[in-house]
């Protein structure tokens, strides 16, 4: 299954997701991140923190969504509100959508141990949301009863 992650600029929390679930689902799940106004470039942070915990970083850019129009994902997962609240382009029309409400640390103003605390923080979360989604067997739902289960993972 492919999971596209969408955040507003796709430089964190989009980025972070799609680094972690590659690292965690093995193969189980391809997984993407784009934005609806991407920035073109990944928080420096975001690289420093995951690298910090051995997960690869050499693939990670902020592209648009309007990139994945030809892939298809199964499922599209917001990770800011922002995101949330817009219009999702016509090609996702069919895809299997949730939100996963992730505080922004690269918005934070403090010392660098606070910044890394609030990275680590975002990136625990991320991982024990995919751990459950790791552990749905999709083939065996109906479309609703998908979507139940991937709101459950929240």
């Amino acid at each position: 299954m492919n999971i596209l992650y969408i955040c507003t600029h796709n430089r964190c929390r989009s980025i972070l997701s799609e680094a972690i679930t590659n690292q965690l689902a093995q193969g189980k799940y391809r997984a993407f991140s784009a934005g609806s106004q991407p920035v073109g470039e990944v928080h420096p942070l975001s690289i420093k923190y995951l690298a910090e915990k051995g997960i690869a970083t050499d693939k990670l850019k902020s592209q648009s969504w309007d990139d994945f129009e030809d892939i298809k994902p199964d499922i599209v997962v917001t990770v800011c509100d922002s995101a949330a609240a817009e219009v999702c382009p016509h090609w996702f029309d069919d895809t299997l959508k949730v939100h996963w409400e992730l505080t922004d640390p690269s918005k934070l103003d403090g010392t660098e141990s606070e910044f890394k605390h609030a990275f680590y923080q975002v990136m625990e979360s991320i991982e024990r949301r995919v751990h459950k989604l790791m552990s749905l067997d999709f083939s065996t739902l109906s479309k609703p009863e998908q979507l139940k289960a991937l709101q459950s993972v929240v």
